[in-house]
């Protein structure tokens, strides 16, 4: 048997990455290993990665040249960066150049790049239907995503865009789940009016990028978008419903509204949902089920997602 083609994860014991570092491992006769990358190899999460058969390495993606050596006799690499853990674009655009730069240094034979559109294309600067953000950004954790693709052209990395969609794991985790109204009903605030939402299972982000690297080059130097469904706040609320057993109000408050709730990042991501609101037809367009499955054939549908998961969204 040959040997197998080792794909370097970044973000390994996180959604997207440990989605994929699953996909690999639960494939063992497929041509690819894992070598799950992580800041701490230590911590109990990257030592069960080890324990299920993947090999764990630590890396930065803060210093380059810890990416470069973990990224050493890669055929793939998987990069990734978490903007909620520091809030700052710029670290996100020096982050993708790092990941690029390493890639390249490393012959790296195709990356896969997590990326998303930038907003100032649909809704520029100059445009006071929503507030810029930083100076610089309308949706910054979209933004600086979109401003690093050009690192990845730049170097001649072959590269892989891939467009994420909205994490149903979210309303676990990120406190996007219905929350109780002073009438006792629970409410679930989505700021998209009557619009589509592309949403997915994050560990299906995974399994997706899985299915792109089995089929070679053949996405090299194009932009994926994925998503298990596209979904109204409305069609939302009533699969939530039924999963949890009681009513749930879709409460469509407006952008200014989401804005105003203070939380931190609240500005950002009231921005997103009117930028996924306003120009929805693109954005639903480049995230298109029916190549999510199949690459993917195990592509969940936000109902078979919460028949697994409702009873842990937080109800408060």
């Amino acid at each position: 048997m040959s040997e197998k083609k080792i794909i370097a994860v970044l973000g390994a014991t996180g959604a997207q990455g440990g989605g994929l570092v699953r996909a690999i491992l639960a494939d063992p006769d497929g041509p690819f290993a894992v070598r799950a990358l992580t800041r701490d190899v230590t911590s109990d999460s990257a030592k069960a990665l080890a324990k299920a058969g993947a090999e764990v390495v630590a890396a930065d993606i803060d210093d380059t040249a810890s990416l470069t050596a973990a990224f050493e006799g890669a055929y793939g690499v998987y990069g990734v960066t978490f903007f909620w853990a520091h809030f700052s674009p710029e670290r996100e655009i020096a982050n993708a150049k790092s990941i690029a730069e390493a890639a390249k240094a490393a012959g790296v034979e195709h990356v896969i790049w997590s990326t998303f559109e930038d907003a100032r294309d649909s809704i520029p600067l100059s445009d006071d239907r929503m507030p810029t953000l930083g100076g610089n950004y309308k949706v910054p954790h979209f933004d600086a995503k979109a401003e690093g693709n050009r690192f990845f052209t730049e170097f001649g990395v072959p590269t892989t865009f891939l467009l994420t969609s909205f994490y149903w794991d979210n309303l676990i985790f990120f406190g996007s789940g219905p929350k109780r109204g002073e009438d006792g009903v629970l409410d679930f605030v989505l700021p998209m009016g009557d619009k589509k939402l592309p949403g997915i299972a994050a560990a299906d982000i995974g399994a997706c990028a899985y299915g792109i690297f089995k089929r070679g080059k053949e996405f090299i130097g194009q932009t994926v978008g994925v998503a298990g469904e596209h979904l109204s706040g409305a069609e939302m609320a009533a699969a939530l419903t039924t999963a949890l057993g009681e009513p749930v109000r879709h409460q469509a408050v407006s952008p200014d509204t989401y804005r105003g709730f203070g939380f931190p990042g609240a500005d950002d991501l009231g921005n997103m949902f009117q930028f996924k609101a306003e120009a929805n037809a693109m954005y639903t367009g480049n995230r298109p089920v029916a190549l999510s499955r199949e690459l993917n054939p195990g592509l969940q549908t936000f109902q078979r997602w919460l028949t697994a998961n409702a009873a842990q969204i937080p109800l408060e």
